[in-house]
C-alpha cells in the first residue's frame, strides 16, 4: 500500500496537472469567461400524425456557460430546463387533450464567432449540438371519451434527446444575451400504442448571462 506523503504527492500532482491544463486551455484560446446565465424558453413537440394537433409550452430555463476564445470561441454549458409540448386530437366530438412536460438537464456545446465589435460590446453568431438528459417526466390526459390517447405512459418518452443550435447573441460590458432556435434530431416519442408518433423536440430560447470572469 502507498505510504501517506506518497499519497499527498500523488494528489498534489494531480491538481497541478489539472492546473496546468487549465491555464494551458486558456492560454490557446486567449481569453476565459465563466458565469451564470438564466432565460425563457417555448418548445414543441412536433407529430407525424395529421390528427394529432401539437401546441406550444413556455418555460423558464437556468444555468452556467464556460467561454473560451476571442473572435471565434467554444462555449460548454450545463442547463436546467423544462420542455414539452400539448397533444390534442381533431375531428373528434370529444377530442384527447395530453399535455407533456419534461425537466432536463442540458449540455449544448456551442461554437461562436464573433462577427462585428462596437466598443463596449458585440455582435455574434453560434451554433452547435446540444445533449438532454430527461430528470423528470409527467403527462397530464384529458380523456375525451373512449378514444386512445396520443400518449399514456411515460416509459413512451426517451430519457436522452439531442438537439442542434443555430442563433445569434449580443455582448455588452459583462453581459451575454442569446437568442438561439434548437432543432431536434432524434424521436423523443416513436410508437404509441400502435401509432407512428415520431415526435422530436423544438426549442426557442432567450437567455441573459453574466461573465463573472
Amino acid at each position: 500500500m502507498p505510504s501517506e506523503n506518497q499519497s499527498k504527492i500523488y494528489s498534489m500532482k494531480k491538481i497541478t496537472f489539472i492546473v496546468v491544463l487549465f491555464f494551458a486551455a486558456n492560454f490557446a484560446f486567449g481569453q476565459f469567461s465563466i458565469g451564470p446565465k438564466i432565460g425563457y424558453n417555448t418548445s414543441t413537440l412536433t407529430t407525424d400524425l395529421d390528427s394529432i394537433k401539437s401546441d406550444i409550452t413556455s418555460n423558464f430555463h437556468f444555468g452556467v456557460f464556460v467561454r473560451l476564445g476571442k473572435k471565434i470561441y467554444l462555449q460548454p454549458e450545463v442547463n436546467y430546463l423544462t420542455t414539452g409540448g400539448v397533444f390534442e386530437t381533431e375531428g373528434l366530438q370529444n377530442p384527447v387533450k395530453s399535455e407533456i412536460q419534461m425537466k432536463s438537464i442540458e449540455i449544448p456545446l456551442i461554437l461562436g464567432w464573433r462577427i462585428l465589435n462596437f466598443g463596449i460590446g458585440n455582435i455574434r453568431i453560434l451554433l452547435g449540438p446540444s445533449a438532454q438528459i430527461v430528470v423528470d417526466k409527467t403527462i397530464s390526459t384529458t380523456d375525451g371519451g373512449g378514444y386512445l390517447d396520443p400518449i399514456m405512459n411515460v416509459d413512451d418518452i426517451n430519457d436522452l434527446n439531442w438537439g442542434f443550435n443555430l442563433g445569434a447573441g449580443v455582448d455588452v460590458l459583462m453581459f451575454t444575451l442569446d437568442a438561439r432556435y434548437q432543432m431536434g434530431i432524434n424521436d423523443v416519442i416513436t410508437d404509441v400504442q400502435n401509432f407512428d408518433i415520431n415526435s422530436r423536440n423544438n426549442l426557442f430560447s432567450i437567455s441573459l448571462g453574466w461573465k463573472i470572469l
